[in-house]
C-alpha cells in the first residue's frame, strides 16, 4: 500500500531487486477499506497485490518481513511530510492458506522470531480462499480472493516442477 501509484511502482522495483522478479500482479485499487494508516501515510491511499517468482521457505517469512520494514524505511513521502511511503506486508502462499506476517502481536498471531508474529489471513478450503474473522477487508474482496487463488495455482504449479526437475 502507498502514497499514489508512483510509490507503488517504486516499491515493486525494490522489491524486485531484493525478493526477485514480480509474476503475478493484481489491479491497483484505492484503499478505502480503513483510516487507519492516514495519520501516518496521508489520504488516498492505493494498494496492489504483488507475487514474486521464487518460492520461499516459511521459516525466511521473519527474516522478509524484516527486509521489507528495512525497505520502506528507505522511501520518502510524495509530500515530504514525516511518515511511511508504503506499507508492505509479505507473506506467503501455499496450498491450504495465505500467511502474512506482521510486528503486531494480537491473539490470533504467533510469533516466529526476531519481533515477528505471522496470521493465516485466508484459508483455503473447498476449492476457494475463505476470509476468517480477522481477515482485512481489503483481503476479503472478490478480487483479493482470485488474485490469491492465482497464486496458489503458480505456487503448485512451481512447487511440481521444482519436484521433477
Amino acid at each position: 500500500m502507498g502514497q499514489d501509484e508512483t510509490k507503488l511502482a517504486e516499491g515493486r522495483e525494490l522489491l524486485a531487486d531484493r525478493f526477485g522478479a514480480v509474476e503475478l500482479a493484481g489491479p491497483v485499487f484505492d484503499f478505502t477499506f480503513s483510516s487507519y494508516y492516514e495519520r501516518e501515510m496521508g489520504a488516498g491511499l492505493v494498494k496492489q497485490f504483488l507475487g514474486f517468482g521464487p518460492l520461499v521457505y516459511p521459516e525466511n517469512l521473519a527474516d522478509i518481513k524484516r527486509a521489507s520494514n528495512g525497505l520502506e524505511a528507505g522511501l520518502v513521502r510524495s509530500d515530504g511530510m514525516p511518515g511511511r511511503a508504503l506499507n508492505i506486508d509479505p507473506g506467503y502462499v501455499n496450498g491450504g492458506q495465505l500467511v502474512l506476517a506482521t510486528t503486531k502481536n494480537y491473539s490470533h498471531r504467533i510469533y516466529i522470531g526476531k519481533g515477528i508474529f505471522a496470521e493465516v489471513t485466508l484459508l483455503y478450503t473447498r476449492g476457494e480462499f475463505t476470509p476468517l474473522p480477522w481477515t482485512y477487508r481489503d483481503y476479503s474482496t472478490e478480487a483479493a480472493l482470485a488474485f490469491f487463488t492465482r497464486v496458489r495455482a503458480a505456487f503448485l504449479n512451481q512447487r511440481g516442477s521444482s519436484k521433477n526437475g
